[in-house]
Formats: structure tokens, C-alpha cells, sequence
């Protein structure tokens, strides 16, 4: 098959590009036919279709504000994005499109390419936030309490609560996007919507979407298991200090000020002294952080050590030498890749009760659960995850290898996306030529 996949990134920027990449390289491992369409930008992956790829777009970046509106404009519907979206259609034919991330940068517009008018080509989506059914794409409100108000489509509901990033002028122009789309039926257009969980295929059927979706959960590439295998401790009492690890965006959603503080709590509360929080990553919260240890005096930052960032071998060790790695989200996370790959590499996680994190950690299984946004709660699970004997730990990689092989498996998936693919041209894929409408 032909299959044409779309992001707006083209470099490594988060989970939704973890995903997309992957995905190339296990339809590409089968045997398919891969193209790109995306937004140019400094940190791009080389690739032959870039001379399609859209001009960068920046609406949050430090530019000027007559900058701001003149790409502000271009935010619901780009004319650009149309018109190189069609002269790849032309030039690669491809039998399906599959979308990932695409608001605002490159917008739904690509979909009203003629192309697609004169063929029918399939179009899926992977669902990688609420964008569907949230104009602030979180589920989040103004005030950072979960919503789910906006189900009912009526989206002015962002506006009143000022639900992105605080701004009623950012809210209007989410809730402008939002409602242009609905009337323009801009959805109507894709054919299959893949929910990363069930929990998401669940709040997509009740925002409108039933019969439209699939619960296909994220994998791993073969690389991915290869580099987990390889970095995975199977004799950890007996080798490293314990730790507790959090990798991730230091972001107020991500839940990181309620580990700290419950971390600080549960060592004022008997944690062994070897006990130790090490936190990966960078973020708006980095600051707020490191005043909060700063302000709890030299103990805690001898147990609280910030890392920054770090990626690739370098991280993958540290998630495989960490006793439980920790997923402290307070929004609905769908399907995160650090929980993904913390189990791979054997590395039980403590995970709050939210979105679709309880679908990868069975309590007392692949790892313990905790109430999301509750310090208490977290605090307990803590001091039980640091006083776990050594045999019940043993039992816990191993139901952390078997989740893994279950679920996470390249091949599997890209099997059953085959599979969808092919269920949306029932009579089989046909040559580009014969799919005149």
C-alpha cells in the first residue's frame, strides 16, 4: 500500500511524534510505500517529500504581534496547506491518508484538496489529545479542573472559562476553530478515528463520534523493545540505589509539584533515607520546582535531584535502573509513552487514576495506583512502593514483560492497522488510476 502520514511536527517534539515515526518505520518494515506531509522547521528529519512541506508557523513562539495576526489568520483554515497537500496527492497517489496532529499549523483545510474529490481515498486519524472534542485539546478548564462540559458541542464553553492558557483572547480564537469546523463538517471527512485507549474511544462515542472509532493502543518499535531489553535491571535490590522516577514536559497538567510535594511528605514520614526522587525533563514548572526543594532545606536536595533534559540511551538508563517510575498526570493522559516504556524495560509504575494510565498499570500487577491530584493518596503509594519486598518486585517485571509482549508489540499493530485500512475499501485497494468517484 501507498500511505501517506501526516503531522505537523517532522521531529522528534513529543508523544504524538514518537508515535508518528514509529508508525513509519513499521509500515515501512512490511513492505509499504510511505510519504510525508508536514510543517518546515530548523529540526526536521531529512526527507524527500519536504519540498511539500507547509511554511513554519509559530503561535505561541516570540514574535512580534503583527506576526501573531498575520499567522493567526491562517490558523482555521491555510490556503497554503491545500494547495502543496494537493500537489502531493498528485505526485504520490497514495491508497491511505493517516493524520495525526494537524490543527492549526497545517488544519483540516488538506482534506478539501480537489485530489480528493475526484478520488476516494480513506482517510484515519489518530486521536493524540481532545481536540475533537475540546477546544483547549486537555479536557482541562481555565481553572485546571477536569471539563467535560464542551461534549455537548456547544464550544463557547472555552471562552466563558477562559480555557486556554488563560487567555480570552487565545479562548475566542480556540472557540472560532472549533465552531468553524463543526459547521464546515471538516470531521465528517475522516473515515475511522483510532483512540490511542479505551478510555478516550469511550469520551469520543459520547462527543459524537460513535461508530467512527477504534481503541488501538500505542506500541513499541522494534528498536524501542530492542533498546528497553538492553537497559532493563532484573537484579535492581542488588545493584543501584532505589529511586522513584519521573521523565516527562515539567508542566502544571503533568501533576510533578504533587509528586514533590508527596515525596517530601512521605520521607518526613518514614521513607527510607536511601529513597530518592530523580526528575527528568525540562518545563514552565523547572523554576517552581526548584524552589519548592530549595525552601525544604538541604535534605531534600540531597533526595531531589533535577536532572534536565536527556534523551535516548542516556534516559532510557535511567528508566531502567529506576525502581518505579511515576505517571502523577492531573489531566485525562490517553496513552503516555513513558509509561510504555517503563514497562518495557521492567520498571513498575505508580500511576494516577485518570485518562487511560489505568489501562496500563494493574494495581499490585505492572504497578500501583494513586487518586490523581491527591498528595495524600500519592504519599501512601509511595511509602508501600518503597517497602515492597524483593519477590514481590520480581513478580511485578515480570507482569511488566508480559503487558509489553501483549500489547505493545510493532508487529501486532501494524498488522491490525492493516486491517482497518483494508475494511475501509472493502472490494481491496485498488490502482489510483481506477478510483475515479
Amino acid at each position: 500500500m501507498k500511505i501517506l502520514l501526516v503531522n505537523k511536527y517532522f521531529y522528534r517534539k513529543g508523544g504524538a511524534e514518537t508515535y508518528f515515526f514509529a508508525l513509519a518505520e513499521g509500515l515501512k518494515a512490511l513492505g509499504h510505500e510511505v510519504a510525508f506531509f508536514s510543517m518546515q522547521h530548523p529540526e526536521n528529519e531529512p526527507s524527500y517529500w519536504s519540498k511539500y512541506f507547509v511554511s513554519e508557523k509559530d503561535y505561541v513562539g516570540k514574535i512580534s504581534a503583527f506576526q501573531q495576526v498575520k499567522e493567526a489568520a491562517t490558523l482555521v483554515y491555510s490556503l497554503e496547506s491545500k494547495r502543496k497537500f494537493e500537489a502531493l496527492l498528485e505526485e504520490f497517489q497514495p491508497d491511505i491518508i493517516h493524520m495525526n496532529n494537524v490543527h492549526r499549523q497545517l488544519t483540516l483545510s488538506i482534506l478539501d484538496a480537489p485530489y480528493l474529490k475526484r478520488h476516494r481515498v480513506p482517510v484515519v486519524y489518530t486521536a493524540h489529545d481532545y481536540i475533537l472534542l475540546c477546544p483547549a485539546y486537555t479536557m482541562v478548564d481555565g481553572s485546571g479542573h477536569v471539563c467535560d462540559d464542551c461534549l455537548d458541542r456547544h464550544f463557547f464553553h472555552a471562552v466563558k472559562k477562559t480555557c486556554v492558557k488563560g487567555s480570552k483572547a487565545k479562548s475566542g480564537l480556540a472557540f472560532l476553530e472549533a465552531e468553524f469546523l463543526k459547521y464546515h463538517h471538516s470531521y465528517d471527512k475522516i473515515d475511522r478515528i483510532v483512540a490511542p485507549s479505551e478510555f478516550m474511544k469511550r469520551k469520543l462515542d459520547e462527543g459524537g463520534y460513535a461508530g467512527r472509532t477504534v481503541a488501538m493502543q500505542n506500541f513499541l518499535t522494534d528498536s524501542q523493545m530492542s533498546m528497553a531489553r538492553k537497559v532493563a535491571n532484573p537484579d535492581k535490590f542488588g545493584t543501584v540505589e532505589p529511586y522513584f522516577l519521573f521523565f516527562g514536559r515539567l508542566s502544571r497538567e503533568k501533576g510533578v509539584l504533587t509528586l514533590v510535594r508527596a515525596f517530601l511528605d512521605a520521607a518526613a514520614d518514614g521513607l527510607p533515607r536511601g529513597w530518592t526522587l530523580r526528575i527528568v525533563g525540562d518545563g514552565p514548572e523547572r523554576g517552581t520546582i526548584e524552589r519548592l526543594v530549595d525552601s525544604a532545606g538541604p535534605e531534600a536536595r540531597s533526595r531531589i535531584r533535577l536532572l534536565g533534559y536527556r534523551t535516548g540511551e542516556d534516559l532510557q538508563r535511567e528508566v531502567g535502573n529506576a525502581r518505579f517510575s511515576v505517571l502523577c498526570s492531573q489531566w485525562r493522559e490517553n496513552m503516555p509513552y513513558s509509561g510504555l516504556e517503563s514497562l518495557a524495560a521492567r520498571t513498575p509504575v505508580i500511576g494516577a487514576d485518570i485518562g487511560g494510565i489505568p489501562e496500563l498499570v494493574v494495581g499490585g500487577g505492572t504497578g500501583f495506583r494513586f487518586e490523581s491530584g491527591n498528595g495524600d493518596s500519592l504519599r501512601a503509594v509511595l511509602l508501600k512502593a518503597a517497602n515492597i519486598a524483593r519477590a514481590d518486585y520480581s513478580h511485578m517485571q515480570q507482569a511488566c514483560a508480559q503487558y509489553v509482549n501483549k500489547h505493545c508489540e510493532q508487529n501486532i499493530y501494524v498488522h491490525e492497522l492493516e486491517q482497518l485500512y483494508a475494511s475501509l475499501a472493502p472490494a481491496g485497494l485498488v490502482q489510483p488510476a481506477e478510483r475515479m468517484a
